[in-house]
């Protein structure tokens, strides 16, 4: 039975240093420097890290562009735990973006040959090749999202494409936003706002350009060239307070997420070390995960009593009594 103990806490920003090797962790309300470095270079082979996730048991994921793996790390410690998916393994090469499923598999970009593959969510197994190579024009794939319709998003770095794939199939669907729409060039990362629309980093011109969450139309220049020093950005998430952040060189940026102006250098040049923001990752401290884990135990407790309650009656022609809830959870 899950233990429900334990009380929110503030959010922690992760920020993969791509030059110095590091995954960088710093306090979610303040931009502040948290125990950095937080994985260290070359911790569990760690070299030039890209996307992170955190995995169901809580554990972080970093994608390991220089050693080609899926690494896994205590999110609490920053201590390594395992290669969670090997070089090579189901034809990894050079992973970038990272990303679970509605399924509870990781999908990862793999950007050498230019595939999208499945793991096993659990154990870094391989489970399929998602999305083949070239799939639907797919070139050196870095970002990838599932969006509200259940369908992965992936950012065509090369010809400068979203790309839109069958969540359950990974069968192609549509070229969802156009080279040169809005402006796109080379699209690092992307990501679903608040309001539904789609959000993208575009490297080539230093914007992040909004699209319409639905039909791919192009929306705006969410935020320009310049602002508040935004150039080359690279990673971008939205935080707890609704704002969106942005990797630029060596800095995070926040912006308004309404409205996209700018609002302060939430971590600055060299702050812990960062050399070479690439991609971010809000998660909320331990304490909000016990929660978390908690509310997710109910739900399924609850799932379990009504079908055990259904499959009675049926059978019976009588309702059962409720179990005690230390049942719940066998």
């Amino acid at each position: 039975m899950v233990a429900c103990l334990g009380s929110a806490q503030a959010s922690t920003l992760f920020v993969s240093s791509y030059n110095t090797s590091e995954v960088l962790t710093y306090d979610g309300g303040t931009g502040a420097s948290v125990n950095n470095p937080f994985v260290g270079s070359g911790s569990g082979g760690l070299a030039q890290p890209v996307g992170l996730v955190l995995a169901p048991n809580g554990n972080l994921l970093v994608a390991s562009d220089g050693t080609s793996q899926v690494l896994e790390y205590n999110s609490s410690t920053g201590a390594f735990v395992s290669a969670f998916v090997s070089s090579g393994s189901g034809g990894l090469d050079t992973p970038t973006g990272l990303t679970y499923g509605p399924s509870g598999n990781l999908f990862v970009s793999s950007f050498n040959s230019n595939e999208v593959l499945e793991y096993d969510g659990s154990t870094g197994a391989p489970v399929s090749t998602f999305v083949s190579s070239g799939s639907g024009g797919l070139n050196s794939p870095t970002g990838l999202t599932f969006g509200p319709n259940g369908n992965l998003f992936v950012a065509s770095d090369i010809n400068s494409e979203i790309l839109e794939y069958d969540g359950s199939t990974g069968a192609f669907v549509t070229t969802f936003v156009s080279s040169g729409s809005g402006g796109l060039d080379e699209p690092p990362d992307l990501t679903f706002g608040p309001n539904g629309n789609l959000f993208v980093t575009s490297d080539g011109n230093s914007e992040v350009l909004e699209y319409d969450g639905n039909t791919g139309a192009f929306v705006a220049t969410f935020v320009g060239a310049g602002s508040g020093g935004l150039s080359a950005p690279n990673g971008l998430t939205f935080g707890p307070n609704g704002n969106l952040f942005v990797s630029s060189n060596n800095e995070v940026l926040e912006y308004d997420g309404s409205t996209g102006a700018f609002v302060t250098t939430f971590v600055t040049s060299g702050s812990g070390g960062l050399d070479g923001s690439s991609f971010l990752l809000f998660a909320p401290e331990p304490g909000t995960w016990l929660l978390v884990a908690c509310g997710l135990a109910i739900l399924i407790g609850a799932r379990r009593l009504r079908r055990r309650l259904i499959a009675h009656t049926k059978t019976t022609g009588k309702r059962r009594e409720k179990p005690r809830f230390s049942s719940l959870f066998a």
